[in-house]
């Protein structure tokens, strides 16, 4: 059954000098609030090992931001902002970003109105040679409110993931209220991203630094990595009074064998970096009872953990997935996910958290508060009242399930 929960019953006051606008010098410099027994207490985010239990997963998602924020310009001189979502000619991401000369994607587009249909040239104000040579064009192929279809075409020979690099601009949070500067190309990114696709960096890996990996190895904590591409559904309000009609966004991911292996055998603390990582983890659950009740793996629906009982153990769910990759020669799960965790979920493979403070009446408050029995109060009447900064460039915390 689909819970009826108000939005407004997640607000609080959010003054705009908490937001941080720019990141510590230091990474690991930052405050971590630990939530652990319903008690909250406050340290520095280098000190995150000695709270993790030894033998024990840590898993991180390893997506990479690309800078998929667009100038262009009408032949009228009206600005059009474009904002590359998720690839639709071709379709998967490693081979969009490979593509030469042409290419669509789904996207937000900003004063879509004022777009008649003409083709667009790129802003280019400071006639940047590269940018000339390469020629980007865009063309308005169909629209469906917020988003449009839009076909990219240029000249130079280059694939479409150097196009970006040329072009674009990482796509900062519009809460910044700021334009992207030199800064965010590194700090807007964890140390860790590997693969290509996200239009939001997943900001609780951004606290981490070289030298606190290495004393997480130390302690014999197993590090794994998913990869969820963050999609731009994680800047997009919940504007509805009942978050009953809120519509997720689908965000693919990829899950290696081996870490479902060791996920379906248990028995160990489970550590999650971000709450894109909760997401990808807690689907695996219902991909599982797919894999048993229809055979293969499929998408996960926004309200499907909600819709029915479950009677198969995590174990059995998680194998019946790791024995479908196994039977048909696969090293890797290819998936999506459009799940929404709001009060009343059912955690089945996530133990710990570690996420940054999140916006009022947001999803990701709604998953805190889930995580931790509705503490979430508590816990953010805590970090305000001492000097926490809030965000994707603000301060972190380590919760432990209740």
């Amino acid at each position: 059954m689909i819970p009826e929960i108000r939005i407004e019953d997640y607000n609080y006051n959010l003054p705009d000098e908490r937001i941080a606008k720019y990141p510590l010098p230091d990474r690991s410099s930052s405050k971590l609030l630990v939530y652990k027994d319903s008690s909250v207490s406050e340290t520095v985010f280098s000190d995150i090992p000695e709270y993790l239990p030894s033998d024990s997963l840590m898993v991180f998602n390893d997506t990479k931001v690309v800078p998929a924020r667009l100038q262009f310009v009408r032949p009228t001189g009206a600005h059009i902002e474009i904002f590359c979502l998720e690839p639709v000619q071709p379709k998967e991401y490693v081979t969009m970003f490979d593509t030469v000369g042409s290419c669509r994607w789904k996207c937000i587009v900003g004063n879509v109105k004022r777009w008649k249909g003409d083709i667009l040239s790129l802003y280019n104000p400071e006639n940047n040679p590269q940018i000339i040579q390469m020629d980007l064009k865009a063309s308005l192929i169909e629209r469906d409110g917020q988003t449009a279809i839009v076909e990219f075409t240029w000249e130079d020979g280059n694939p479409f993931s150097r196009v970006l690099e040329i072009c674009g601009s990482v796509p900062i949070p519009p809460y910044l209220n700021r334009g992207t500067e030199s800064i965010d190309n590194e700090r807007y990114q964890t140390l860790y991203a590997r693969y290509r696709g996200s239009v939001a960096a997943p900001t609780a890996g951004l606290h981490f630094t070289e030298n606190v990996l290495e004393r997480i190895r130390e302690k014999g904590i197993d590090e794994q990595t998913v990869c969820l591409h963050v999609g731009a559904g994680t800047f997009l309000p919940v504007k509805s009074s009942l978050v009953s009609q809120h519509t997720m966004h689908r965000e693919p991911f990829v899950v290696e064998l081996s870490l479902i292996e060791k996920l379906a055998r248990g028995g160990r603390t489970v550590t999650a970096v971000g709450t894109t990582s909760v997401r990808t983890l807690e689907s695996l659950y219902y991909i599982g009872v797919k894999c048993i009740e229809q055979g293969f793996p499929s998408d996960v629906d926004q309200w499907e953990p909600y819709q029915r009982e479950y009677g198969y153990t995590t174990s059995q769910a998680l194998e019946a997935i790791a024995k479908y990759l196994r039977d048909n020669n696969l090293t890797q799960l290819k998936v999506g996910t459009r799940i929404i965790i709001v009060p009343g979920f059912k955690f089945r493979v996530v133990d710990m958290l570690v996420t940054n403070f999140h916006q009022p009446q947001s999803t990701l408050l709604l998953l805190i508060s889930a995580f931790v029995g509705g503490d979430w109060q508590k816990i953010y009447n805590f970090a305000l009242g001492n000097d926490f900064r809030f965000l994707s460039y603000g301060d972190s915390s380590l919760l432990c399930r209740r």
